[in-house]
């Protein structure tokens, strides 16, 4: 007997597995957890912030599980430092998290093993989200979606959301397109059709008098303080230009001062290093195509310190033995343009003395 058209089409449902999306994974990842507690690198920056939010509320929304976001360090930087306040986020100081039963880890915008991160104090790690070229360890964690060909983690939190049809308040809306913004802006900017895509659709949601004020938060006294020093100490070796800040207030400053001197116009590689407490803190741009800024950089710290980032931006860290750090500076000096440089002279000043 011939078998009825509703039977095959039993049949074939049964053969043929649905399709589904990556936002369907994550949440099949996080849907026995009775709470979700996210996590992100130290000193927090727009991109981890919102992306946070965002796949908060896919949590909440989706799977009725209650979400937490976390903050390790402080944020310091004045528009960082606004943009929590004005957009008025919770966040749990790492410190303070206590581990309970039934708790799943997403950390979002950086990877486990990476030194970005006091990972001990929150155990194993359920999920990862995340876009940096960076020596992660993903052994153990259940779902991952790494993309480091796109410029912000925003990018793909927003497509989670797309994918799943949430509603995207203003609130939600200025922190993505901000967390984008703060990673494409700039020069050398690093941006896929896919981050731009994502940008215009925030854009027309986005809370726009919020968004200026945010992109324009009063500066305090030791943001000019740090740059009149790295100028100072600002060393020209052939198309590298280098300087050193001691002490740094701010560990974002870093970033703050090579975004300033990339924009010289002998210069194809910028590096800025700080001392912050006790860790030296690295920031590094290029303006070259493909420069493979992360892996430079981690190959020029070695074996002393951890450094990722993509192809034109990179950042590093290493920790402080010794309170003299004037042989550490030195060192990095020669690292630095021994790898990246190749430059045989002393180096020059970027700016002339001052009388």
């Amino acid at each position: 007997m011939a078998r009825s058209s509703a039977e095959l089409a039993t049949k074939q449902q049964a053969v043929v597995p649905m399709r589904t999306g990556r936002s369907d994974r994550f949440l099949a990842a996080l849907r026995a957890a009775r709470r979700v507690v996210f996590v992100a690198h130290m000193q927090p920056d727009p991109d981890s912030l919102a992306s946070m939010m965002g796949l908060g509320q896919l949590v909440q929304e989706r799977l009725g599980i209650p979400a937490v976001l976390t903050q390790e360090g402080g944020i310091f930087r004045a528009e960082n430092r606004a943009f929590v306040d004005l957009l008025h986020l919770e966040l749990l100081p790492i410190e303070e998290y206590v581990r309970v039963p039934g708790d799943a880890i997403v950390m979002v915008d950086s990877q486990p093993g990476t030194g970005r991160h006091n990972h001990d104090l929150i155990g194993n790690v359920a999920a990862v989200i995340d876009h940096h070229v960076t020596p992660g360890n993903l052994g153990g964690v259940s779902y991952s979606d790494v993309r480091p060909e796109l410029g912000a983690t925003c990018t793909i939190v927003l497509k989670y959301l797309v994918e799943q049809r949430l509603c995207i308040a203003p609130k939600l809306g200025t922190a993505l397109l901000y967390g984008i913004e703060t990673e494409l802006s700039g020069f050398p900017r690093e941006a896929t059709p896919a981050d731009d895509e994502a940008a215009a659709i925030l854009y027309g949601l986005a809370d726009k008098e919020l968004l200026a004020q945010i992109r324009h938060a009063r500066l305090p006294q030791c943001h000019f303080d740090v740059l009149h020093q790295a100028l100072q100490n600002a060393t020209v070796f052939g198309n590298l230009v280098w300087t050193w800040v001691e002490p740094m207030n701010q560990p974002e400053q870093a970033a703050e001062v090579v975004d300033f001197l990339i924009r010289y116009d002998a210069a194809e590689w910028a590096i800025c290093a700080g001392v912050h407490r006790n860790k030296v803190i690295l920031s590094m741009r290029s303006s070259r195509a493909n420069a493979k800024a992360g892996e430079l950089l981690q190959a020029a710290i070695g074996d002393i310190g951890n450094a990722g980032g993509h192809e034109r931006r990179a950042g590093g860290c290493i920790p402080l033995t010794a309170t003299d750090t004037q042989a550490l500076r030195a060192e990095l000096v020669q690292r630095c343009v021994r790898t990246i440089s190749g430059a045989d002279t002393d180096g020059v000043p970027l700016v002339s003395a001052t009388s």
